[in-house]
Protein backbone atom coordinates (compact mmCIF):
# COMPACT_ATOMS: atom_id res chain seq x y z
CA UNK A 1 0.00 0.00 0.00
CA UNK A 2 1.09 3.16 -0.69
CA UNK A 3 2.50 5.40 2.48
CA UNK A 4 -0.11 7.87 1.89
CA UNK A 5 -3.26 6.62 -0.48
CA UNK A 6 -5.29 9.34 -1.02
CA UNK A 7 -9.31 9.38 0.44
CA UNK A 8 -10.55 8.19 -3.15
CA UNK A 9 -7.99 5.11 -3.03
CA UNK A 10 -9.48 4.52 0.57
CA UNK A 11 -12.96 4.53 -0.81
CA UNK A 12 -12.42 2.24 -3.65
CA UNK A 13 -10.65 -0.06 -1.67
CA UNK A 14 -13.17 -0.03 0.89
CA UNK A 15 -16.47 0.14 -1.69
CA UNK A 16 -14.36 -3.48 -3.50
CA UNK A 17 -13.38 -5.15 -0.42
CA UNK A 18 -16.92 -4.92 0.66
CA UNK A 19 -18.35 -5.41 -2.97
CA UNK A 20 -20.25 -2.11 -2.60
CA UNK A 21 -21.29 -0.23 -6.12
CA UNK A 22 -23.79 2.23 -4.99
CA UNK A 23 -21.58 5.68 -3.98
CA UNK A 24 -24.77 6.35 -0.64
CA UNK A 25 -24.30 3.05 0.67
CA UNK A 26 -20.60 2.75 0.60
CA UNK A 27 -20.16 6.59 2.12
CA UNK A 28 -22.49 5.04 4.75
CA UNK A 29 -20.22 2.45 6.08
CA UNK A 30 -17.07 4.51 4.93
CA UNK A 31 -17.67 7.39 7.14
CA UNK A 32 -17.07 5.24 10.41
CA UNK A 33 -14.97 2.36 8.68
CA UNK A 34 -13.19 3.50 6.18
CA UNK A 35 -9.33 3.12 6.60
CA UNK A 36 -9.20 -0.16 8.84
CA UNK A 37 -8.95 -2.75 6.26
CA UNK A 38 -12.28 -4.35 7.98
CA UNK A 39 -14.53 -6.56 5.86
CA UNK A 40 -17.93 -5.17 6.44
CA UNK A 41 -20.81 -7.18 5.99
CA UNK A 42 -23.19 -4.92 4.51
CA UNK A 43 -26.76 -6.69 5.18
CA UNK A 44 -26.15 -5.52 8.82
CA UNK A 45 -27.19 -1.89 9.55
CA UNK A 46 -24.36 0.39 10.14
CA UNK A 47 -25.61 0.21 13.83
CA UNK A 48 -25.00 -2.68 14.54
CA UNK A 49 -21.62 -3.03 12.88
CA UNK A 50 -20.35 -0.28 15.12
CA UNK A 51 -21.70 -2.19 18.25
CA UNK A 52 -20.00 -5.59 17.23
CA UNK A 53 -16.60 -4.18 15.99
CA UNK A 54 -16.20 -0.89 17.68
CA UNK A 55 -17.95 -1.07 21.30
CA UNK A 56 -17.72 -4.57 22.00
CA UNK A 57 -13.77 -4.47 21.15
CA UNK A 58 -13.24 -1.13 22.90
CA UNK A 59 -11.04 -1.80 25.17
CA UNK A 60 -8.72 -3.68 22.31
CA UNK A 61 -9.18 -0.80 19.84
CA UNK A 62 -8.35 1.95 23.05
CA UNK A 63 -5.08 0.29 23.64
CA UNK A 64 -4.19 0.11 19.52
CA UNK A 65 -5.21 4.07 19.70
CA UNK A 66 -2.68 4.59 22.73
CA UNK A 67 0.39 4.08 20.46
CA UNK A 68 -0.32 7.06 18.59
CA UNK A 69 -1.74 9.56 21.59
CA UNK A 70 0.07 8.09 24.79
CA UNK A 71 -3.48 8.56 26.49
CA UNK A 72 -2.26 12.88 26.53
CA UNK A 73 -5.14 14.29 27.44
CA UNK A 74 -4.30 17.30 25.36
CA UNK A 75 -4.05 15.18 21.48
CA UNK A 76 -7.72 13.34 22.79
CA UNK A 77 -9.36 16.87 23.09
CA UNK A 78 -7.66 18.45 20.21
CA UNK A 79 -8.76 15.28 17.86
CA UNK A 80 -12.12 15.38 19.27
CA UNK A 81 -12.61 19.06 18.19
CA UNK A 82 -11.50 18.80 15.31
CA UNK A 83 -13.77 15.60 14.91
CA UNK A 84 -16.86 17.09 15.68
CA UNK A 85 -16.71 20.14 13.51
CA UNK A 86 -14.23 22.70 14.81
CA UNK A 87 -11.50 22.47 11.95
CA UNK A 88 -9.40 25.82 12.23
CA UNK A 89 -6.23 25.91 13.56
CA UNK A 90 -7.01 29.15 15.95
CA UNK A 91 -10.09 27.86 16.43
CA UNK A 92 -9.57 24.86 17.91
CA UNK A 93 -6.71 26.03 19.79
CA UNK A 94 -8.74 28.60 21.84
CA UNK A 95 -11.96 25.43 22.28
CA UNK A 96 -9.19 23.58 24.00
CA UNK A 97 -8.25 26.79 25.64
CA UNK A 98 -4.63 25.72 25.52
CA UNK A 99 -1.90 28.25 24.18
CA UNK A 100 -0.14 28.68 20.77
CA UNK A 101 2.94 27.43 21.10
CA UNK A 102 1.41 24.34 23.74
CA UNK A 103 -1.17 23.95 21.03
CA UNK A 104 0.95 23.88 18.01
CA UNK A 105 3.26 21.64 19.06
CA UNK A 106 0.33 19.11 20.05
CA UNK A 107 -1.05 19.48 16.32
CA UNK A 108 2.25 19.04 14.82
CA UNK A 109 2.56 15.99 16.18
CA UNK A 110 -0.53 14.53 15.50
CA UNK A 111 0.64 15.95 12.13
CA UNK A 112 3.50 13.57 12.07
CA UNK A 113 1.59 10.36 13.37
CA UNK A 114 -1.04 10.97 10.58
CA UNK A 115 -3.81 11.22 12.48
CA UNK A 116 -4.72 14.72 10.93
CA UNK A 117 -2.72 16.95 8.06
CA UNK A 118 -3.21 20.58 7.19
CA UNK A 119 -5.33 21.44 4.16
CA UNK A 120 -4.26 25.29 3.27
CA UNK A 121 -6.51 27.68 1.57
CA UNK A 122 -5.90 27.10 -2.96
CA UNK A 123 -5.78 30.80 -2.87
CA UNK A 124 -4.47 33.22 -0.37
CA UNK A 125 -6.78 36.52 0.32
CA UNK A 126 -5.78 39.65 -1.64
CA UNK A 127 -5.57 41.19 1.37
CA UNK A 128 -3.10 39.71 4.13
CA UNK A 129 -5.58 40.74 7.37
CA UNK A 130 -8.11 38.65 6.11
CA UNK A 131 -6.24 35.52 6.01
CA UNK A 132 -7.73 32.47 8.34
CA UNK A 133 -5.69 29.87 10.29
CA UNK A 134 -4.94 26.54 8.50
CA UNK A 135 -7.98 24.57 8.50
CA UNK A 136 -7.68 20.25 9.19
CA UNK A 137 -8.62 17.27 8.65
CA UNK A 138 -8.61 13.55 9.72
CA UNK A 139 -6.63 11.49 7.86
CA UNK A 140 -8.65 8.39 8.09
CA UNK A 141 -12.71 8.14 8.29
CA UNK A 142 -12.20 5.76 11.37
CA UNK A 143 -10.33 7.98 13.19
CA UNK A 144 -12.66 10.83 13.01
CA UNK A 145 -15.80 8.89 14.18
CA UNK A 146 -13.44 7.45 16.87
CA UNK A 147 -12.63 10.56 18.35
CA UNK A 148 -15.67 12.17 17.79
CA UNK A 149 -18.40 9.39 19.14
CA UNK A 150 -16.02 6.86 21.18
CA UNK A 151 -13.52 8.51 23.15
CA UNK A 152 -15.74 11.35 24.57
CA UNK A 153 -17.60 8.58 25.81
CA UNK A 154 -14.93 6.30 26.46
CA UNK A 155 -16.43 5.85 30.51
CA UNK A 156 -19.50 4.76 29.68
CA UNK A 157 -18.29 2.61 26.54
CA UNK A 158 -16.11 0.66 28.69
CA UNK A 159 -18.22 -0.06 31.75
CA UNK A 160 -20.47 -1.63 28.88
CA UNK A 161 -23.40 1.12 28.65
CA UNK A 162 -23.87 2.56 25.23
CA UNK A 163 -26.75 4.60 25.80
CA UNK A 164 -24.85 7.96 25.88
CA UNK A 165 -22.99 6.78 22.55
CA UNK A 166 -25.89 5.96 20.78
CA UNK A 167 -28.19 8.96 21.74
CA UNK A 168 -25.14 11.62 20.69
CA UNK A 169 -24.44 9.32 17.54
CA UNK A 170 -28.32 9.64 16.31
CA UNK A 171 -27.99 13.73 16.45
CA UNK A 172 -25.26 13.94 14.44
CA UNK A 173 -25.17 10.70 11.95
CA UNK A 174 -27.58 12.07 9.05
CA UNK A 175 -25.07 15.40 8.42
CA UNK A 176 -21.52 13.24 9.80
CA UNK A 177 -20.93 11.75 5.91
CA UNK A 178 -21.18 15.53 4.20
CA UNK A 179 -17.07 16.64 5.00
CA UNK A 180 -16.19 12.88 3.27
CA UNK A 181 -18.74 13.48 0.31
CA UNK A 182 -17.18 17.18 -0.21
CA UNK A 183 -13.85 15.72 -0.17
CA UNK A 184 -14.56 13.01 -2.85
CA UNK A 185 -15.98 15.66 -4.81
CA UNK A 186 -13.06 17.73 -5.37
CA UNK A 187 -11.95 13.92 -7.15
CA UNK A 188 -15.36 14.40 -9.16
CA UNK A 189 -14.76 17.90 -10.11
CA UNK A 190 -11.08 17.45 -11.33
CA UNK A 191 -12.21 14.28 -12.88
CA UNK A 192 -15.01 15.76 -14.68
CA UNK A 193 -12.29 18.75 -16.40
CA UNK A 194 -9.87 17.14 -17.08
CA UNK A 195 -12.04 14.92 -19.32
CA UNK A 196 -13.66 17.95 -21.01
CA UNK A 197 -10.09 19.60 -21.52
CA UNK A 198 -7.28 17.37 -21.30
CA UNK A 199 -4.81 19.54 -22.41
CA UNK A 200 -5.37 22.44 -19.14
CA UNK A 201 -5.69 19.75 -17.00
CA UNK A 202 -6.66 21.05 -13.24
CA UNK A 203 -3.54 21.39 -11.04
CA UNK A 204 -4.17 22.48 -7.74
CA UNK A 205 -7.93 21.87 -6.15
CA UNK A 206 -9.36 22.22 -2.50
CA UNK A 207 -11.32 25.00 -1.09
CA UNK A 208 -11.15 28.65 -0.37
CA UNK A 209 -11.39 30.62 3.09
CA UNK A 210 -10.85 33.68 5.05
CA UNK A 211 -12.07 35.64 8.21
CA UNK A 212 -15.32 36.47 5.93
CA UNK A 213 -15.59 33.86 2.90
CA UNK A 214 -15.96 29.82 2.49
CA UNK A 215 -15.91 28.41 -0.76
CA UNK A 216 -16.83 24.82 -1.34
CA UNK A 217 -14.24 23.96 -3.80
CA UNK A 218 -11.76 26.15 -5.73
CA UNK A 219 -9.23 24.55 -8.65
CA UNK A 220 -7.04 26.37 -10.90
CA UNK A 221 -6.14 24.84 -13.98
CA UNK A 222 -2.51 24.73 -15.78
CA UNK A 223 -3.50 27.61 -17.91
CA UNK A 224 -4.05 29.78 -14.47
CA UNK A 225 -7.59 29.95 -14.87
CA UNK A 226 -9.94 29.02 -11.62
CA UNK A 227 -13.35 26.99 -11.09
CA UNK A 228 -15.46 27.48 -8.74
CA UNK A 229 -18.11 25.21 -6.56
CA UNK A 230 -20.91 25.58 -4.69
CA UNK A 231 -22.51 22.29 -2.57
CA UNK A 232 -25.70 21.63 -1.17
CA UNK A 233 -27.28 18.34 0.60
CA UNK A 234 -30.77 19.41 1.25
CA UNK A 235 -33.62 17.47 -0.16
CA UNK A 236 -35.05 19.97 -2.15
CA UNK A 237 -33.87 20.45 -5.75
CA UNK A 238 -31.09 23.53 -6.13
CA UNK A 239 -32.84 27.17 -6.83
CA UNK A 240 -31.36 29.38 -9.19
CA UNK A 241 -30.36 31.65 -6.06
CA UNK A 242 -27.30 28.86 -5.50
CA UNK A 243 -25.54 29.84 -8.56
CA UNK A 244 -26.00 34.19 -7.58
CA UNK A 245 -24.56 33.32 -4.28
CA UNK A 246 -21.25 31.55 -5.46
CA UNK A 247 -20.76 34.32 -7.98
CA UNK A 248 -21.32 37.06 -5.31
CA UNK A 249 -19.31 34.91 -2.92
CA UNK A 250 -15.92 34.67 -5.31
CA UNK A 251 -16.72 38.46 -6.43
CA UNK A 252 -16.33 39.31 -3.28
CA UNK A 253 -13.22 37.24 -2.34
CA UNK A 254 -11.71 38.96 -5.74
CA UNK A 255 -11.69 35.63 -7.83
CA UNK A 256 -11.27 35.71 -11.19
CA UNK A 257 -13.67 32.65 -11.59
CA UNK A 258 -13.54 30.86 -15.49
CA UNK A 259 -16.31 27.89 -15.11
CA UNK A 260 -18.81 27.59 -12.23
CA UNK A 261 -19.80 23.98 -10.84
CA UNK A 262 -23.17 23.72 -8.53
CA UNK A 263 -23.48 20.28 -6.79
CA UNK A 264 -26.55 19.16 -5.44
CA UNK A 265 -27.28 15.73 -3.69
CA UNK A 266 -31.16 16.04 -5.08
CA UNK A 267 -30.81 18.01 -8.37
CA UNK A 268 -32.22 21.28 -9.72
CA UNK A 269 -35.13 23.44 -10.63
CA UNK A 270 -35.76 23.41 -14.13
CA UNK A 271 -34.73 26.73 -13.99
CA UNK A 272 -31.14 25.84 -13.03
CA UNK A 273 -30.81 22.73 -15.38
CA UNK A 274 -31.29 25.01 -18.38
CA UNK A 275 -28.41 27.10 -17.55
CA UNK A 276 -25.99 23.84 -17.99
CA UNK A 277 -23.13 23.56 -20.03
CA UNK A 278 -23.22 27.42 -20.84
CA UNK A 279 -22.83 29.09 -17.85
CA UNK A 280 -21.79 26.13 -14.90
CA UNK A 281 -21.50 22.52 -14.78
CA UNK A 282 -23.95 20.31 -12.73
CA UNK A 283 -23.49 17.74 -10.44
CA UNK A 284 -26.09 15.81 -8.29
CA UNK A 285 -25.75 12.38 -6.01
CA UNK A 286 -26.37 10.26 -9.51
CA UNK A 287 -22.67 11.76 -10.81
CA UNK A 288 -20.88 10.80 -7.79
CA UNK A 289 -21.69 7.22 -8.52
CA UNK A 290 -18.76 7.18 -11.03
CA UNK A 291 -16.19 7.64 -8.85
CA UNK A 292 -16.70 3.48 -8.33
CA UNK A 293 -16.80 2.48 -11.90
CA UNK A 294 -14.30 -0.46 -12.50
CA UNK A 295 -13.22 -1.51 -9.36
CA UNK A 296 -11.39 -4.39 -9.82
CA UNK A 297 -8.37 -5.77 -7.47
CA UNK A 298 -6.03 -3.26 -8.25
CA UNK A 299 -7.86 -1.22 -6.54
CA UNK A 300 -7.88 -3.00 -2.82
CA UNK A 301 -5.39 -1.61 -0.76
CA UNK A 302 -3.45 -4.33 1.98
CA UNK A 303 -3.88 -2.84 5.88
CA UNK A 304 -1.74 -3.92 7.96
CA UNK A 305 -3.86 -3.01 11.35
CA UNK A 306 -5.56 -5.78 13.39
CA UNK A 307 -8.94 -6.61 11.92
CA UNK A 308 -11.86 -6.65 14.05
Amino acid sequence: MAKHPTLLQHFRSFAYQNNIREFDKALEYFTVFGGTGWDINTSKNVATLIEEKILFNYEALHESMTRYTHNNGLYHMILTILALGVNHEKDVLKKAKVGKDKGEEAIDYLVSKSLIKFDLSVEKPLNDGDGKSDRILFDIPFMRFWFAMISPNYQSISEGDYDEFAEKWHKIRDNFSILLNNLLLLELVQETFNTKSKSDPIVQIGSYYDKKIEIDILAIRESGTMIAAACKYSKEPAKSNMMDTLIQICTKAELEIRDYVLFSKNGFTPEVEALKEKEVVLLSGVDLSSLLDDLSEDDLLVYKNKKY
